[in-house]
């Protein structure tokens, strides 16, 4: 064990990290490979989308935690003649130290040991993944203070490089932050919202994430985005999908999840970086009925 995290052995035999500080496990269900190809890869059509892109395709992995889903959108990308672009955030590099550490055990960075240790290095690496190119970024740092900043249109510190990176805005995110209970400061309302206004309206951008979670769901339509059912995954029967277009989403969110959300007990969007769980409050949800998925 390298500080926070350790190797835990999953129900089905697989291994996965486990952060003490935060109290949960990264990929719990499926673990780490299959987990991050069905949820990630496969739900936003990446192999698809990346051939039939004619320049670069470019994915925000928005928790770059152990490289799970980053290593995932590699491997499933490699025989696909393209140009591939990952923007990693995180604002922590250790769980990504200790995975390169103990690749032998966890098994999934097998092939990718030298980039990620040129990306811990240097926060950035080019390199041939089989028919692919690919430029690979970290930035470390705080994301909600990220965003924010370019949102304000303030200068962000040098080190940082946001303002080069958002000169690619994103085709695909990935978001894999640690729960709302936990880590309640990555999934308010301003930071999604900000994270929309990230986009550009002409670049069709999907968004996935492990939660099902009525909270977040209204968080993502307040924030802009069109909202659907995304696949089931492990220990979930259901995901998140979210986009700036409707076409994008197989499944949207449709009347009566907004009765469902009118019912709940925790369906009020945080507007800070404290956890809580309240009614959704009648302003909200007269917002929620105006919005273009339903008719508003």
């Amino acid at each position: 064990m390298i500080g926070d995290y350790q190797i835990v052995e999953l129900a089905h035999g697989g291994k996965t990290l486990f952060s003490a500080s935060y109290g949960e496990k990264m990929h719990p269900g499926l673990g780490p490979a299959a987990e991050a190809e069905l949820l990630y890869v496969r739900q936003l059509r990446i192999c698809e989308r990346l051939q039939a892109q004619p320049g670069e395709l470019v994915i925000w992995d928005v928790g770059l935690g152990a490289a799970a889903n980053a290593i995932a959108a590699l491997r499933a990308t490699c025989g696909i003649p393209g140009q591939l672009r990952l923007v990693s955030f995180d604002h922590t590099s250790e769980p990504l130290a200790f995975a390169l550490k103990n690749a032998a055990a966890l098994g999934y960075l097998a092939g990718y040991e030298d980039q990620i240790g040129a990306l811990l290095r240097e926060q950035r690496v080019e390199f041939t993944n089989g028919e692919s190119k690919v430029r690979w970024e970290f930035h470390l740092g705080d994301f909600p203070a990220l965003m924010q900043s370019w949102s304000s249109r303030f200068s962000v510190p040098a080190q940082d490089k946001l303002k080069l990176e958002l000169q690619h805005p994103p085709h695909a995110i990935f978001y894999d932050a640690f729960s709302p209970g936990k880590n309640p400061g990555m999934w308010t309302l301003p930071v999604m919202a900000d994270l929309f206004r990230a986009l550009d309206p002409a670049r069709p951008c999907a968004l996935t994430t492990y939660s099902r979670s009525t909270i977040i769901r209204a968080t993502l339509l307040l924030a802009g985005f069109f909202v659907g059912v995304g696949h089931a995954t492990g220990l979930k029967d259901e995901t998140t999908i979210a986009a700036n277009t409707l076409d994008l989403i197989s499944e949207p969110l449709a009347g009566r999840w907004l009765e469902r959300a009118a019912r709940s007990d925790s369906a009020e969007p945080l507007r800070e970086a404290v956890y809580s769980r309240r009614p959704i409050v009648e302003e909200t949800m007269g917002k929620l009925r105006c919005h273009p998925q339903f008719g508003g």
